[in-house]
């Protein structure tokens, strides 16, 4: 259950698009990269990158970290994804809890069964990560969007000015009681490649996500380092994005959107 389920949406009139890449990671640096310099070519975009500090368990090295300064230098937002991007709650109990964490997400729901004690110790080693190297930290979107409730009512005592599910940005209090939660919506493109007949089906449907939400102020996209991968995944991504950018749209960041948002409940440029 989210806690903020009852906050109303504000209405969005602003003509915006971000580009935010998941798991960023020192396993999937090359990749990234690549997207990265595959999106750079259709326009100067600034991209939200959702870093991994221990990604599957695994330390970032020397080279990861200078790359990450130097899309921080160019203008990137870095953002805290997570703290292994691994699913090491509780086994799920019922079938559609096991769908979620397991057929959805294979497995790397971190934040989706969490309590707020163990919820709060992640947060607290990831911001503690970024303070070491001295990264400014805004935001935290958990792997596969899924937050406990124990997640939810954790964030509302962290200092993070935002967070995001699938559908929506929730631009958080941040401890100012002046400052009230508001909600963007905008669904996701976001393309699944773990298996052929996902990437068949991901096409079609975020080709159809695409046409609805241009109707909206803000169109997301939401990728993954696998989707340089495939070729048809690929080049329907940079279309849209090169698509969005044509239709005259402000490349932000999510941070630059949810502060729009607390500065006056829309995305205005």
């Amino acid at each position: 259950m989210n806690p903020l389920d009852s906050v109303p949406a504000v209405q969005d009139n602003g003509y915006a698009m971000s580009v935010t890449l998941h798991d960023v990671a020192p396993a999937t640096q090359a990749r990234c990269a690549a997207l990265i310099a595959a999106l750079e070519r259709i326009a100067p975009l600034d991209f939200t990158l959702l870093v991994v500090p221990y990604y599957h368990g695994r330390t970032a090295d020397a080279a990861f970290q200078q790359w990450l300064q130097s899309r921080l230098q160019r203008g990137d937002e870095l953002v805290l994804h997570g703290l292994t991007h691994r699913d090491e709650g509780p086994a799920p109990r019922r079938w559609l809890e096991r769908v979620r964490r397991q057929w959805y997400t294979d497995d790397e729901g971190e934040f989706a069964s969490l309590d707020s004690t163990e919820a709060t110790r992640r947060l607290k080693a990831g911001r503690r990560w970024f303070a070491r190297r001295d990264w400014p930290l805004s935001g935290f979107v958990a792997p596969a969007w899924l937050l406990s409730e124990g997640t939810w009512h954790a964030l509302l005592r962290q200092p993070f000015d935002y967070t995001c599910t699938r559908t929506s940005l929730f631009a958080l209090p941040h401890g100012m009681a002046d400052r009230p939660v508001r909600v963007l919506h905008a669904r996701s493109i976001v393309y699944s490649t773990r298996a052929a007949w996902r990437r068949a089906v991901s096409r079609p449907w975020n080709a159809l996500v695409a046409y609805e939400e241009r109707r909206r102020g803000w169109m997301r996209f939401e990728l993954h380092p696998s989707d340089f991968e495939y070729r048809a995944v690929r080049e329907q991504a940079l279309r849209l994005v090169a698509d969005a950018v044509d239709e005259g749209r402000e490349p932000l960041t999510l941070g630059s959107i949810a502060e729009r948002l607390h500065e006056s409940a829309s995305i205005v440029s």
